[in-house]
């Protein structure tokens, strides 16, 4: 067993139980403070929206769930604990930062001209996750990093560096954002490049494409994928998503596939128009609750076993956490 940091102090990994991978309580991109006149939910009204989806996943047999929602991208772990703690919901959160075009760039930018700043954001990361996040005390579980379309860019690649180092120094694992289904490889090669184990690397959000050429490349390199975001029809069709995910499962990389929904429950400000924002709550997106109900019964009709299914929710996330290395994959 390995002890893991929850926003609640540290549990034995054998606690987890049924894990999503990658949730989001609250959300708030940089800038939402300047929208003055939408300011978003109060922190008792987000509250009660997040104890709500928990008991919600709870009815479900969920124990666990990671929050890998970075630093510069509207964290709020003390409601995370308020949450956790009302309804006895292991939660993790990360470390980390964000992409370039949605991220805290701006600050990080005018730091580095006064010298490198991977050491500076390593040490953040390092601090984060042994003494705690600010002045709260909670320690996050593990390091969030982010990569947009194209290209890694330079900033981008800071952020990598700096996680790596921290994740050698600490033993932290580390979870990805990666848009459309790319750079999942070029993820993969900085960050054990700098000597972080594949096997502690989700590459996140790798369900964004339908190629099972890239998703078996990621594989055999030893690490998880992240088929977590189930429900998003409107960036990529869960149809692909399932058909890719039983492909994958019978190619012999189910051991190494862990799966959400990437919902957000609360957004800070008002980033979608209120029409949209609606809209969401009949298209199943962003419902944490959606895999179990609507994305198992499709496994099972393409003949994916029970056990196999589980492995998905349980077997795999805790062996993520605790580092076991993933037998090499023909």
């Amino acid at each position: 067993m390995t002890k893991i940091a929850t926003v609640c102090g540290e549990i034995d990994s054998s606690a987890l139980g049924r894990t999503l991978m990658h949730e989001h309580l609250v959300i708030g991109y940089p800038g939402f403070q300047s929208h003055t006149t939408r300011p978003g939910p109060s922190r008792d009204e987000m509250f009660a929206v997040c104890v709500d989806r928990i008991e919600s996943l709870k009815a479900l047999g969920f124990s666990s769930m990671l929050d890998p929602c970075p630093s510069d991208l509207g964290r709020d772990v003390e409601l995370a604990a308020r949450v956790a703690r009302a309804t006895g919901f292991n939660i993790i959160v990360a470390t980390g930062l964000y992409k370039q075009s949605e991220g805290g760039v701006p600050y990080w930018h005018f730091r580095s001209q006064f010298g490198p700043i991977v050491d500076e954001m390593a040490a953040l990361f390092v601090h984060e996750l042994t003494e705690g996040i600010g002045d709260t005390g909670i320690r996050a579980g593990i390091i969030k990093v982010a990569t947009g379309l194209g290209r890694v860019t330079d900033y981008e690649r800071s952020i990598l560096l700096a996680a790596a180092k921290a994740s050698v120094e600490t033993g932290a694992p580390i979870t990805t954002h990666t848009d459309q289904g790319t750079l999942g490889d070029e993820q993969q090669a900085i960050l054990t490049g700098a000597g972080v184990p594949a096997h502690r690397i989700v590459i996140g959000h790798s369900c964004g494409t339908g190629d099972h050429a890239y998703h078996m490349k990621l594989a055999r390199g030893g690490s998880y994928l992240g088929f977590d975001r189930f429900g998003i029809d409107a960036l990529f069709p869960d149809e692909t998503r399932v058909e890719s995910l039983v492909k994958a499962i019978r190619a012999g990389a189910g051991d190494r596939i862990v799966v959400s929904h990437d919902s957000v429950w609360c957004w800070r400000g008002e980033p979608f128009p209120p029409e949209i924002l609606a809209s969401f709550a009949t298209s199943g997106a962003f419902d944490p609750t959606h895999f179990s109900r609507t994305i198992v019964p499709r496994l099972e009709a393409a003949g994916i076993r029970r056990e196999e299914i589980e492995r998905l929710l349980v077997d795999n996330p805790r062996r993520f956490f605790e580092g076991g290395k993933l037998p090499a994959l023909a």
